[in-house]
């Protein structure tokens, strides 16, 4: 399952529905430090050692395309929703601070419903 391929399982509900809706954290840091807990997970799985800020370039730090298919599976279940398929573009998964722009934009007309 993808909750056990990233370590998602026991991550605990910080900023996870409440009632069938997502809250939005009052701050995008919670956003970025999921996303950055995500690719450091998968560059641990690779083995990689590298440095992952969110504004450094995913495929520079190491994500191949297949890693780039985990980080999308991993972000959906993180965040519980579906990524629609026009925002999976190659410029939404450019960087930590690309991919959580999409998800904010994504999630905030939920979290105003």
């Amino acid at each position: 399952m993808v909750t056990a391929d990233f370590g998602i399982a026991g991550r605990g509900d910080s900023g996870r529905r409440d009632n069938g809706k997502f809250e939005m954290q009052a701050h995008g840091a919670n956003v970025q430090d999921r996303i950055l807990g995500l690719v450091r997970e998968i560059l641990r799985q690779n083995s990689i050692a590298s440095e992952v800020t969110a504004e450094s370039r995913l495929v520079d730090v190491g994500l191949t395309s297949m890693d780039m298919v985990n980080l999308m599976l991993g972000v959906e279940a993180e965040f519980d929703f579906t990524i629609p398929q026009a925002e999976i573009t190659p410029e939404n998964f450019q960087s930590v601070k690309t991919l959580e722009a999409m998800i904010v934009s994504q999630l905030q007309p939920e979290a105003a419903a």
